[in-house]
C-alpha cells in the first residue's frame, strides 16, 4: 500500500458511524410518526364509537339526552382518559330526514402521545328517536 490509501481510510474511518446515526435517527422519526398517526386514528375511532353508543343509549324509551351525555363520558373515560370527555354536547336535530339525537364530542387532538391542543378533534354520533 502506498501512503495515499492509508490517508483515505483514515479520513473515512468514522463515516460508517455517522451514516448509522443519521439513518437511524431518520428511521426512528419515521417509526414514531407512524405510531403517532395510529394513536390519532385510535382516539378518533374511539370517540366516534362512544358518541354513537351514547346517542343510541339516550334514545331508549326510558332515557334522555342527559343519559346520553353521561354514557358517552363514561365510555370515553374508560377507553381513553377523562380529559377527552370534558366537552360533550347533546341536541335533537333532523338528520337525513329523521328526528335524531346528536352527541358531539370535542376533545384534544393527540399530537405528542395523548397531549395536544384542546378542541382539535370534533366527532358526532347520531341515533334515531323513535316514538
Amino acid at each position: 500500500m502506498n501512503g495515499t490509501g492509508a490517508a483515505t481510510s483514515g479520513r473515512e474511518s468514522g463515516a460508517a458511524v455517522v451514516d448509522f446515526v443519521l439513518v437511524g435517527a431518520l428511521l426512528t422519526m419515521f417509526f414514531v410518526s407512524i405510531i403517532q398517526l395510529a394513536l390519532i386514528l385510535h382516539v378518533r375511532n374511539t370517540l366516534i364509537d362512544a358518541a354513537a353508543s351514547g346517542a343510541r343509549h339516550g334514545t331508549l324509551a326510558d332515557r334522555s339526552a342527559d343519559d346520553a351525555r353521561y354514557r358517552t363520558g363514561e365510555l370515553i373515560g374508560t377507553a381513553l382518559n377523562a380529559d377527552f370527555a370534558r366537552n360533550i354536547e347533546t341536541r335533537e336535530v333532523v338528520f337525513q330526514g329523521l328526528r335524531t339525537l346528536e352527541v358531539t364530542v370535542r376533545a384534544p387532538l393527540p399530537v405528542i402521545g395523548l397531549i395536544g391542543p384542546r378542541g382539535g378533534l370534533e366527532v358526532t354520533g347520531h341515533a334515531a328517536i323513535t316514538g
